[in-house]
């Protein structure tokens, strides 16, 4: 039965060759042998498949006649034989394969662990959520939070050391900081290394612990946490602190992220720099004009409603909108919504009818 290399890698029969080099190196990560969860046989499918249609000429035949003539097949080999014989891995490094020179390392770098180089460890982010109201997220304002979570030791400030406490080599990396490890491989015997799980890569331990953490350099504990809430913030935008999520031993901590959600005004709507209002006015008034109180986020304001204002209108009170980053806010605006009377008195009914007599 002929064989659907585009199925083995999950790719569309006009996928592009650098979407072929990705869908290898995603699955050549996910089911190497070498990696836990990994399948040998799957390792060799898609290798197949991707020297057949990385290879512009070897795509062709298969195209065209569902198989390929080329080379009879995968060439070169392991002179050791063993499950992955006759397997070419040097073409891997650019004879054709679509991989630039330096990709072979990176992607076994990948599949033993680590890399070319080791980075220090980092602690996990965290999430908060906060509410804060209308008012505070147009003009900002600072909430203390308390969190529980793993921080860097007050006592030894993260060291791990009794205070005043000596140091000693440590005897599980012998000073160096660093554990090496060989490890056997389809490209023979590959060495690695990894920072020492004892000395966390200081090369050294201190003779006495600290009491508080143990040693550890860290707990687990509540710390209150002060967050600024910028001006103008709205629903659902994150505050990133940088730093403040949980530590590692011996090195850097998280970062957390809080999520800011604004409770809803009974009077204001937000759009964009602007403040949305409804103001309810009577229909004497708008014929006739009136000036009505509002009360704004700044405080009251008297607003003059204009004589025939229709409703639907909207009035623009600058200046009190929301603060921009520029210094300058936007505006206040006011739509005019006149208040229609449900019944009206014979004295009422009477003057309605005089307006209508002079057309209006």
């Amino acid at each position: 039965m002929t064989k659907n290399y585009y199925q083995t890698l999950g790719v569309d029969k006009k996928a592009s060759k650098d979407d072929i080099k990705k869908a290898f190196r995603r699955l050549a990560q996910k089911y190497h042998p070498d990696k836990s969860g990994g399948d040998e046989n799957k390792f060799k499918e898609i290798n197949e498949a991707y020297q057949i249609l990385s290879d512009e000429h070897r795509r062709k035949e298969y195209d065209t006649y569902g198989q390929t003539f080329s080379q009879g097949g995968p060439s070169g080999g392991s002179a050791q034989g063993g499950p992955f014989a006759g397997f070419d891995f040097t073409d891997f490094a650019g004879n054709g394969m679509g991989f630039e020179a330096g990709d072979l390392g990176d992607i076994f770098a990948e599949f033993f662990g680590g890399g070319r180089t080791q980075q220090q460890s980092r602690g996990r982010d965290i999430s908060i959520d906060i509410e804060v109201s209308f008012a505070d997220s147009i003009f900002g304002t600072t909430r203390n939070v308390l969190i529980t979570k793993v921080s860097h030791c007050t006592t030894c400030k993260g060291s791990g050391a009794k205070v005043g406490s000596a140091t000693k080599k440590c005897a599980s990396c012998g000073g160096k900081g660093r554990l090496r490890q060989t490890r056997r491989s389809i490209l023979g015997n590959i060495t690695s290394e990894t920072v020492c799980d004892k000395c966390f890569g200081a090369g050294e331990v201190p003779e006495e612990n600290c009491t508080t953490c143990g040693g550890a350099g860290v707990s687990r504990r509540a710390e209150e946490v002060s967050v600024a809430i910028p001006s103008g913030i709205q629903q659902g935008e994150m505050i990133r602190l940088s730093g403040m999520g949980e530590a590692v031993p011996h090195g850097r901590a998280g970062d957390l992220y809080v999520k800011l959600h604004v409770e809803a005004h009974k009077t204001f709507r937000r759009a964009g720099l602007n403040l949305n209002m409804d103001l309810e006015v009577k229909l004497t008034d708008a014929l006739t004009g009136s000036t009505y109180s509002v009360q704004t986020l700044d405080g009251d304001l008297k607003v003059k409603v204009p004589e025939g204002v229709t409703p639907g209108e909207i009035l623009r009170v600058k200046g009190y909108g929301v603060p921009s980053h520029g210094g300058n806010r936007g505006d206040l605006m006011i739509k005019v919504v006149v208040k229609m009377p449900s019944k009206l008195s014979k004295k009422a009914h009477a003057l309605v009818e005089e307006l209508r007599a002079e057309g209006l």
